[in-house]
């Protein structure tokens, strides 16, 4: 067995999409070899209905699946296929957009004007990027949550963990994703596949996570006795871990807890040419799909959204 060690540690940066929809960016637009064969995070998170109301209007989707997993209020979606539905708390939605698709996803808060999900692309390989789309959506009750002796709470979301599998099935990049809740003061150990690219978001807590023996955290700024210290603090909310190989990730959770997404993947290793809401593998691809889009011909005939 081998500790993965932590290879960077980042903080999610403030961004706005949609029709002015405000919220934290924790990986995307960028190198996408880092984090293949993820895309994007983003961290939609506001107490403010003007801040994310005016959500994610139509808009189109081709070469990617997107993850949407609330946590607060509710996200109603339409697409151009018909298909309609409501994504409560604790409930994902896998949509694989395939050939293309064009979408709506409008947020609600819920009776404090609360608003928390989060939106994960998994780009597919060039063998799947046309194929007909489809939706999974997943309801609260239909995600298992395991909790080991020590109080250590999971949600498989998808893949296998602890001997059971999570409701979304037939993904491209088999992936998995957690949603990992750890008391206080708790030090955890998670196995990972060692051939999967892995990462934690920290959303609620704080904690270090190690390798086989040094905790690091992130390196921070901090004003003692007039004079300004460079040291390394536990990682806290809005917090992107990346690791090294290994099969095992190891943390400790810190005196409030501590709560985090584990995602990994295999990495698909193709060439992307990405612009915006499609992901192709080469540019002239990308170029045909918004051809399509501007022609009326991005949606394929007989597509299937469910």
């Amino acid at each position: 067995m081998t500790f993965r060690p932590v290879t960077s540690l980042s903080q999610a940066q403030p961004t706005l999409e949609g029709a002015g929809v405000h919220l934290h960016r924790a990986f995307g637009f960028n190198d996408p070899e880092l984090s293949d064969p993820f895309l994007l995070l983003d961290d939609f998170r506001n107490d403010a209905p003007h801040l994310y109301e005016k959500g994610f209007p139509w808009h189109p989707h081709r070469g990617i699946e997107t993850i949407t997993y609330v946590l607060e209020g509710t996200v109603e979606h339409s697409d151009s296929l018909g298909n309609t539905g409501r994504l409560g708390p604790g409930s994902v939605q896998w949509m694989t957009a395939g050939s293309g698709i064009l979408h709506q996803e409008m947020p609600q808060g819920n009776a404090r004007g609360q608003m928390h999900g989060f939106q994960l692309w998994a780009n597919l390989p060039s063998s799947l990027k046309m194929t007909a789309p489809r939706y999974q959506d997943i309801g609260q009750s239909d995600i298992e949550t395991m909790v080991d002796d020590d109080g250590t709470s999971v949600r498989i979301i998808t893949g296998k963990f602890w001997g059971k599998t999570g409701p979304v099935d037939g993904v491209a990049a088999d992936p998995l994703f957690l949603d990992v809740s750890i008391p206080p003061n708790t030090r955890k150990v998670l196995p990972v596949d060692t051939y999967a690219n892995a990462m934690a978001y920290i959303f609620a807590g704080a904690g270090k996570f190690r390798d086989a023996s040094t905790p690091m955290g992130i390196k921070v700024e901090k004003e003692f006795a007039g004079q300004e210290l460079h040291l390394r603090d536990m990682s806290g909310d809005r917090t992107l871990v990346r690791f090294g190989t290994g099969d095992q990730i190891e943390v400790q959770a810190g005196p409030e807890g501590m709560r985090f997404l584990l995602i990994s993947g295999k990495p698909i290793k193709e060439p992307v040419a990405w612009h915006g809401p499609v992901v192709m593998n080469t540019r002239a691809e990308l170029q045909q799909a918004f051809r399509e889009l501007n022609e009326g011909s991005f949606i394929k005939t007989g597509a299937s959204g469910l």
